[in-house]
């Protein structure tokens, strides 16, 4: 990107701050730059969304935002080969990876385009001659806070439905993955239909931008995707302003397998669901579960295939799982590396590579639940091997940390999947496979891995009211 990617605001680019630098993480080569926000900036973004809301017809006018998120969808389609080799090179994922989030998207706002014209109310008549009106509304502007992982697909799961629900927004993106956002942002501001300040968009600086947005009392809902720990910082500075909020946290999603499973299915599935995004996923599988009749022949199957995974730049066809986002989450990952060699036993053993921010996939063995490297989620290629007898067994070792995001179960008996699946306490269990995520089935979390859903009818709950007008309008 030849320009530094700038903020966006009633319908502008405006170049006011500092420059920060995007880094490859594959080479540590510098990308490109972005202007970096301000709370002054994010105060005047949330105004702008805020007369918007309350100045337009934007949230009465549910075929105009049909319109405009059809238009958005067609030019992120347009633009998707651009966006998904700039997703490789400021995120450090596969092509394949940055392709599948582009068709995710380009879907996911094709989806709420759709239910953009069905959001409903409805009506009771209480007593005779006097009815209840219940109105669904618009719950005015959003504060979208969005994370590097997946910069498009974690934006547009927020955006879309705030836009068909009628909301205006605000949008924070990652620092390290402003080129990226920069371009959707471009994608947006091409659309004929979309008015002027419905979205705005500044860039962080630090946490300046998302603190301000959260702060705001311009700004009535917060919808975030991140870690357990700042999603519980945003819960206390939107306390006193009362906002709504949306979290998307952390998870260490166990995947359970018993002696009848697919072997062959359940390798192939782990490794990608483990080694996705080298693991820089929430719902990535982080705890493999195993049966202790079956402990013996999975490790084995489970080593080979996590040594044979070709650690590569991420615009490389031959290359099965690209980089972390930079060398300090390198160096992060491989501390626990050294932490799970001393409480655990070493299964295969992952190293940083000698260019970039690469580091190949680790297993361990471990059976003390209590150990930090069991409860909290490590976010990156690093999986621990635990064992278990029975289903009890099973479902108390999935259920003992304070994550409740995702988990899957690999079994032949269809009766044992759902006994397991309903005892596990996760938003989302897959069955016989890992990671399945679309626009239709709804996700999010049980205790630490946060409130609300994102994805289908219910992602758009959190950007809208439900209205009562009673009326006493009496009998003929």
């Amino acid at each position: 990107m030849s320009k530094p990617a700038r903020h966006y605001i009633n319908g502008e680019w405006l170049g006011d701050g500092s420059l920060g630098e995007s880094i490859n993480p594959a080479n540590d080569a510098v990308l490109g730059h972005y202007h970096k926000g301000s709370a002054g900036l994010t105060e005047q973004a949330a105004r702008v969304a805020r007369a918007t809301f309350f100045g337009s017809t934007w949230a009465h006018s549910p075929r105009v935002r049909a319109q405009a998120l059809f238009e958005f969808a067609d030019q992120l389609e347009a633009a998707k080969q651009e966006l998904a080799a700039l997703i490789v090179a400021e995120n450090g994922k596969l092509f394949a990876e940055a392709m599948g989030e582009m068709m995710g998207s380009i879907s996911e706002t094709r989806y709420y385009a759709g239910l953009a014209r069905t959001i409903r109310g409805s009506m009771q008549e209480v007593m005779p001659g006097q009815m209840s009106l219940f109105h669904r509304e618009a719950a005015g502007v959003a504060g979208i806070i969005v994370p590097w992982n997946a910069p498009v697909t974690l934006l547009i799961r927020s955006l879309t439905p705030a836009m068909a629900a009628g909301c205006t927004c605000v949008i924070k993106p990652a620092e390290q993955t402003s080129l990226v956002h920069a371009k959707v942002m471009e994608c947006l501001d091409a659309c004929p239909s979309l008015p002027k300040g419905v979205v705005n968009s500044v860039n962080e600086d630090g946490s300046v931008v998302g603190e301000a947005i959260v702060a705001s009392a311009h700004v009535d809902v917060i919808s975030f995707t991140g870690s357990s720990a700042t999603g519980k910082r945003i819960m206390a500075g939107a306390a006193p302003t009362l906002k709504r909020v949306g979290l998307e946290l952390g998870g260490k999603a166990p995947a359970i397998v018993f002696p009848d499973a697919d072997m062959d299915l359940a390798v192939k599935e782990l490794t990608h669901g483990a080694l996705m995004m080298a693991g820089q996923i929430c719902v990535a599988a982080a705890r493999f579960l195993v049966h202790e009749a079956a402990l013996p022949a999975f490790q084995e199957r489970i080593k080979a295939a996590f040594e044979a995974v070709r650690v590569g730049p991420g615009q490389d066809p031959q290359s099965q799982m690209g980089a972390m986002i930079d060398r300090a989450n390198v160096s992060r990952v491989t501390q626990l590396i050294e932490q799970a060699g001393d409480e655990g036993e070493m299964v295969l053993r992952g190293a940083a590579l000698n260019q970039g921010a690469f580091l190949t996939p680790t297993l361990f063995r471990i059976d003390d639940l209590s150990s930090r490297l069991v409860q909290d989620e490590l976010f990156g290629p690093i999986v621990s091997i635990e064992r278990f007898s029975d289903e009890a067994e099973a479902v108390t070792k999935a259920n003992a940390t304070a994550y409740g995001l995702a988990g899957s179960v690999f079994t032949k008996d269809l009766n044992r999947a759902l006994r397991i699946s309903r005892a596990v306490r996760s938003g989302t269990i897959w069955v016989n496979s890992h990671i399945r995520l679309f626009a239709e089935g709804e996700t999010g979390g049980f205790g630490q891995s946060g409130l609300g859903r994102l994805h289908g009818p219910e992602g758009l709950y959190d950007f809208l009211e439900t209205k009562h007008i009673y009326m006493e309008q009496g009998q003929i």
